[in-house]
């Protein structure tokens, strides 16, 4: 029988998983990011090979300032999509905050050079000789 949340008792269905990646977006526009990543945690246990929910927990652990899990994540998303200049982007910011300098210079040109967005072509400082 249904519970009053409409999931059922038994567990878990792909609707309540779709409604989860909402909801998760949502806390992190709050800047809930701790409650968008336990939301995350679930959808992903289900759907591991969900690179939106994955790219959606690197930004939230990355919100949270916890740069290990967000580099995981983030490298498992360019794994799967390894033209994603977003994940790039993200990816650099998070070595950036670690004090990684090279490594986020590397991903702030990757990503520059797939997309000319003008925030990522500030970053990648191709004007540097370094």
């Amino acid at each position: 029988m249904p519970e009053s949340n409409g999931r059922t008792s038994g567990g878990r269905n792909p609707e309540t998983h779709v409604i989860d990646f909402r909801a998760a977006e949502q806390l992190l526009a709050a800047r809930d990011p701790r409650g968008a990543v336990k939301l995350l945690d679930e959808v992903i246990a289900a759907h591991p090979e969900n690179t939106a929910a994955r790219l959606l927990r690197a930004r939230a652990f990355f919100a949270a300032a916890q740069l290990r899990p967000a580099e995981l994540e983030f490298s498992i998303v360019l794994e799967r999509e390894p033209d994603n200049a977003f994940a790039h982007f993200a990816l650099a910011r998070t070595y950036e905050r670690a004090n990684r300098p090279d490594q986020a210079r590397r991903h702030f040109r990757l990503a520059a050079a797939l997309d000319p967005n003008p925030e990522y072509l500030a970053a990648a400082r191709f004007d540097d000789a370094s």
